[in-house]
């Protein structure tokens, strides 16, 4: 794949885009979009008539995306500095929200998934992977460093993360894809990790 090198930071604990079901015309957000990997590939799977809009925190992620969008000429891609509990998108002009291991990093998640729920249309969906807890994370986990870099002192127990997408008001939710992730995890931890691919 031609941005392999480019586009690919080796981050992420899924893969939502294709999971998600996109189709042609489709307008698709990728939350914590990086480079643009998970953009550019949606981007061919809702083709011409369709639009990809990434959205990243970091300046330097934006810079180095919009350089590959002119760089390879992607016509239906656009890149947007902003943060997940505040994105810079319309109210309503979402068909679907995508997002690989970036929202167990939201501070204030409810915020964030209200925010997803403001963007999307009506008929709109969510195709997220992300990491969650079996069970409450020990204390000392929560607050060490090293767990937040490696993407884990963020996430809830599974059960509260289905009920915050329940209370927010999206309906039909279904965990599509569940593994252990392992990756730098503590021998303690292990099996305690779960990668979730979740539907709503």
């Amino acid at each position: 794949m031609i941005f392999q090198k480019e586009a690919v930071l080796g981050l992420g604990c899924g893969n939502p885009v294709a999971l998600a079901g996109l189709r042609q015309g489709e307008v698709v957000l990728d939350l914590g979009s990086g480079v643009g990997i998970d953009v550019f590939l949606a981007s061919k799977r809702v083709g011409e008539s369709g639009k990809v809009i990434g959205v990243d925190m970091t300046k330097d992620m934006i810079k180095k995306a919009d350089s590959l969008v002119k760089e390879r000429g992607f016509a239906n891609v656009e890149f947007r500095l902003g943060e997940i509990e505040a994105l810079p998108i319309e109210d309503n002009s979402i068909d679907v929200v995508i997002s690989n291991c970036v929202l167990n990093l939201c501070p204030d998640k409810k915020r964030a998934f209200n925010e997803i729920f403001r963007v999307l249309k009506q008929d709109g969906r969510l195709m997220i992977s992300d990491l969650v807890t079996d069970g409450e994370l020990p204390r000392e986990v929560k607050d060490s460093f090293d767990a937040w870099a490696g993407c884990i002192a963020g996430a809830l127990e599974r059960n509260n993360y289905l009920k915050l997408i329940r209370d927010i008001g999206f309906s039909e939710i279904t965990i599509v894809k569940e593994t252990p992730y392992t990756i730098d995890v503590s021998e303690e931890l292990k099996g305690t990790i779960l990668s979730i691919s979740v539907e709503a």
